[in-house]
């Protein structure tokens, strides 16, 4: 597997400047960002997708560097009931998937999206137990009414454009654990599958490594996010999983996302790895790093340093023993 790193952590940086701090690391990819919740410090979608001649200069900047984009990522709300918010969503996934088609980039991340809990809604409700049973008639009129048909639609759209999807795991939108994931992947098409991120299924009490078993049996990893998470279980006592305290109140938090392995050793990196490699990912594993208590030159590097020592990169040998 290769190397990577969402570029949104170098955004002060310029796009050259960025691309050096990725080669001198000895990384092989860049993520990059293309509006949402990562911005677009280093796409202008419009300019990009108006020009040839700036596509074939922007590419030529990256692969003159020996590196690659793994994806587009434009994380929003495309279903929020702010008509605003998904609006701004939709057009900036729809303008991505057309970017990634010209610039032969396989992949693009993004968000499922929640929606509100009726048509007259003003805010994203995500409901999180059964009972009452109110809150399981929302989530059922969310799924049938606004997430699985938008999905259709934008899914069979990203694949007719050659480009696949990769919803991240999260917590907050409808798709959030691996049955989510799947369960809207049977109802749409298989352009929809995972940006798999385990730090956000740490926390939710996922085992990783047995979340990439499931979604990798059914070839729905699209891309990987190589984050961690501390879980500080005096503070689940007190807080539990769904702890709401802002991500600075380290001290109290249940869980904190930490640079690569800090938070998980770097045996269960390990496991990781050889677990996406057994189950058919061998793409990117592009480094997110959202560490409260590093720098950002620290906690990246330290996350390379740990992930070059479990990653595997070349195929596997004949089974000369057997």
């Amino acid at each position: 597997m290769k190397l990577g790193v969402f570029a949104v952590l170098f955004s002060e940086k310029s796009f050259e400047e960025m691309l050096d701090e990725a080669k001198k690391t000895g990384l092989d990819a860049v993520e990059i960002g293309t509006g949402g919740n990562p911005g677009d410090a280093h796409c202008n979608v419009d300019e990009l997708l108006e020009s040839e001649e700036k596509r074939k200069d922007y590419l030529d900047k990256i692969h003159s560097r020996g590196l690659t984009i793994s994806a587009f990522s434009c994380h929003g709300n495309p279903i929020s009931p702010d008509q605003k918010v998904a609006n701004a969503a939709h057009q900036d996934f729809v303008k991505t998937v057309k970017l990634a088609e010209l610039m032969n980039v396989p992949v693009v991340n993004t968000f499922s999206g929640t929606p509100g809990d009726h048509e007259g809604a003003k805010y994203p409700n995500w409901p999180v137990t059964p009972w009452p049973t109110e809150y399981s008639d929302i989530l059922q009129w969310q799924w049938e009414e606004k997430l699985i048909p938008y999905w259709k639609e934008q899914g069979q759209f990203a694949k007719d454009h050659g480009v696949k999807v990769g919803l991240e795991l999260h917590a907050g939108f409808l798709v959030h654990t691996p049955y989510t994931m799947l369960k809207l992947r049977e109802a749409t098409c298989d352009a929809i599958g995972a940006n798999l991120d385990p730090s956000h299924l740490w926390w939710q009490g996922i085992d990783p490594v047995a979340a990439i078993k499931i979604l990798g049996k059914e070839n729905a990893i699209h891309h990987f996010h190589a984050k961690d998470t501390y879980i500080d279980q005096e503070n689940v006592n007190m807080y539990g999983l769904t702890d709401m305290q802002p991500y600075g109140e380290v001290q109290t938090r249940a869980w904190s996302f930490r640079s690569v392995g800090y938070g998980h050793g770097v045996q269960e990196w390990s496991n990781i790895i050889s677990a996406l490699r057994t189950y058919g990912y061998d793409y990117v594993v592009s480094i997110e790093h959202e560490d409260p208590i590093m720098s950002i030159d620290e906690g990246f590097s330290k996350a390379v340093a740990n992930l070059k020592s479990v990653n595997i990169t070349e195929k596997p040998a004949d089974m000369w023993w057997a």
